[in-house]
């Protein structure tokens, strides 16, 4: 039986970690991440996305919603988002291309080096 306390014990940070494998675990065509390693380390963050991007996730659909803007700088496609409102959709490489939101946000991340 499920107990409703199950995983008190753990930090937000673990216990997004133990969603995520569930997610592995669990064959499903679309993937939801919302915020899913906001409570994670900066280098745990590096090792999810390998993971997400490895084969094991090759054939799904993983729909990522994010303020880390280098967790999605090599996903097929962007949605931005401004007041619930959507202001850009393209890919990250066409977004930046054209100096919007998208390219301001990338901007102020510091992820632009050599590249403007």
């Amino acid at each position: 039986m499920f107990s409703p306390h199950l995983g008190s014990n753990l930090s937000q940070g673990q216990r997004q970690l133990v969603s995520l494998a569930r997610a592995m675990l669990t064959p499903s065509n679309i993937l939801v991440l919302d915020e899913a390693t906001a409570a994670v380390d900066v280098q745990t963050d590096a090792l999810l996305q390998t993971t997400l991007r490895s084969p094991l996730f090759a054939n799904r659909t993983i729909i990522t919603v994010a303020h880390r803007i280098n967790t999605i700088l090599d996903s097929d496609r962007v949605v931005v988002l401004e007041k619930g409102e959507v202001i850009e959709f393209d890919t990250p490489k066409e977004l930046i291309k054209r100096r919007g939101m998208f390219w301001s946000l990338v901007k102020e991340a510091g992820l632009l080096e050599g590249s403007e």
